[in-house]
């Protein structure tokens, strides 16, 4: 995967900055029955917790982080939600043209600091101090579920980022968080915990997605599964607070503004589910999309629908197999919509 720093390529960011993403155009039928995809047959694996001082819940043959650091979060934390985060990771990277952040932080990194909250897997965190191996970055999330053979200047912590942080005042030059859809009540006050850890002129970038899919052709109106599938995520928003459709909601902006963040960049992308577009990149990133959510569609749905929502269990299954189906559908053309907003301390803070 080709990694590059945000400052080898100013003009590409700038002006992403100031757009939004166009319309995506599909293939035509001639053109998709002459482009050779790869298998979609979706592999996922588990992976066995060993060490005995984790107690990790269980649900429906699933493992969630413990009651202790998180109440009700409705992501798992096993081997098989990790590998779906990687391939997310995989397809955030390749949308943003192999970057790993668009926040114009300083190109001298040597002795930098940098933050990534909700770290999960901590492939960020990895892949950031690869790259930047004069930085020192930390991790947090609410498991261990982090590689041990890791980067020499890079370290992991448990940490809940919905309470105060452990983390000294004017500690780091960058703090990224992403993926923290569904754990969030209040995100001013997540931000304002970012805005006290962050130094003075330093800078916070946030990535969110939100799990609606859309069409630009209308190809998933009145689809019963997207539309119940949206629905999911509608409710879970209105009944826990906790918003699950952060680009629509725009909390990443209001509440870094609020917490006093200025210099503000909002991105926004278009995340294609499957390998429907025209573009060979945008194809890419579809396939990879289409695999991350069905190696784990039960992942990020069970919590919601069974525990959350207490919605009958009987339709549980062929709701699973229609989402399935939908998403194998060449003839469907849907994607999610992706925010990326950053914004900076104020240098006299």
């Amino acid at each position: 995967m080709s990694k590059r720093r945000a400052e080898d390529a100013p003009v590409t960011v700038r002006a992403r900055a100031e757009s939004r993403p166009a319309k995506i155009e599909a293939l035509s039928e001639e053109e998709r029955q002459e482009r050779t995809e790869p298998s979609e047959d979706v592999a996922s694996s588990t992976a066995s917790i060993t060490s005995s001082i984790l107690e990790y819940r269980a649900l429906n043959g699933r493992t969630f982080h413990s009651a202790a650091h998180a109440a009700d979060y409705f992501m798992p934390n096993d081997g098989q939600q990790q590998e779906s985060l990687d391939l997310v990771h995989h397809y955030l990277t390749l949308i943003m043209d192999g970057l790993l952040y668009l926040a114009p932080i300083p190109s001298d990194t040597e002795g930098l600091t940098v933050l990534d909250v909700g770290t999960g897997t901590g492939i960020w965190a990895i892949d950031f101090a690869d790259v930047h191996s004069d930085a020192d970055v930390v991790g947090t999330d609410l498991s261990p579920i982090q590689p041990s053979w890791i980067p020499r200047n890079v370290r992991f912590e448990i940490e809940d980022a919905t309470v105060d942080w452990s983390f000294r005042a004017d500690s780091f030059d960058f703090i990224h968080m992403r993926y923290l859809l569904g754990g969030i009540s209040d995100w001013t006050a997540l931000f304002e915990r970012a805005y006290r850890c962050c130094k003075p002129g330093g800078w916070v970038e946030s990535v969110e997605v939100e799990p609606i899919l859309y069409s630009d052709d209308g190809t998933t109106d009145g689809n019963p599964f997207i539309e119940k599938f949206a629905t999911l995520f509608l409710e879970a928003s209105n009944k826990t607070g906790k918003s699950f459709i952060v680009p629509s909601d725009d909390v990443q902006r209001l509440g870094m503004e609020a917490a006093g963040f200025s210099d503000l960049q909002v991105v926004d992308f278009k995340v294609p589910m499957g390998g429907w577009p025209r573009d060979p990149r945008l194809a890419e990133v579809g396939r990879i999309s289409h695999v991350a959510l069905e190696t784990d569609i039960e992942g990020y749905t069970m919590m919601l629908w069974h525990h959350v929502l207490q919605w009958p269990l009987d339709g549980y299954q062929p709701f699973l197999d229609g989402m399935r189906k939908t998403l194998r559908d060449k003839r469907t053309h849907p994607y999610m919509k992706l925010r990326v907003v950053y914004g900076r301390k104020s240098e006299t803070e």
